[in-house]
């Protein structure tokens, strides 16, 4: 048993030499290792809601071995840095994300409901000035959590939108109905 021990913490011992010296090569990983560790972490406290000393030892631990591993696929999956401005417009997304799911459900179930079934079926295309795919993937999936939209396909810069009871099919106009108010925050998040 000692010498699995053993052999297990010299090959986290060389693993570690290794990532620090990466590190030391490269400013950014390190950047990106401190924002996935705070980010691991934050949702460590938040899954656990204890600031006992053994959670957040146990929480630590896992969320600097989890940094070790992931700082390079994080870094290339093409998230922006976190910034206060990211973080406060990311909150505000969160709450935009979730006061048009609960419209859209209201409005979803009146349409249900209604004995003549007022729907317009039909598939728009909109237009994104997201650059980034990771930016792009956000706003789909926004658009298809909000119940009578659902994303089809992304190409380019155009999403093809499922859409319950079209009002337009007019590209500009949709895009301002559909996905604007979700794009706004998403700029800013991932300029």
């Amino acid at each position: 048993m000692q010498i699995l021990v053993f052999l297990y913490c010299a090959q986290f011992d060389a693993t570690l030499k290794l990532f620090f010296w990466e590190l030391h090569m490269s400013n950014g990983r390190l950047r990106g290792f401190t924002y996935l560790f705070v980010l691991l972490m934050l949702i460590w406290l938040a899954l656990t809601l204890s600031l006992d000393s053994q959670e957040l030892a146990v929480g630590f631990f896992i969320s600097i071995l989890l940094a070790l591993f992931l700082t390079k696929e994080y870094a290339d999956l093409g998230f922006p840095p976190f910034t206060p401005a990211r973080i406060l417009y990311f909150i505000f997304y969160a709450f935009v994300l979730l006061w048009e799911i609960i419209k859209a459900n209201f409005d979803v179930a009146y349409r249900v409901v209604h004995p003549k079934m007022p729907i317009k079926p039909g598939v728009v295309v909109i237009k994104t000035g997201l650059k980034s795919d990771i930016a792009k993937m956000l706003l789909a999936n926004s658009i298809t959590l909000t119940p009578g939209t659902f994303t089809l396909d992304i190409i380019g810069d155009r999403l093809l939108i499922h859409w319950i009871n079209v009002k337009t099919d007019d590209i500009d106009q949709a895009t301002r109905i559909i996905g604007e108010k979700f794009e706004k925050y998403l700029k800013v998040i991932f300029k």
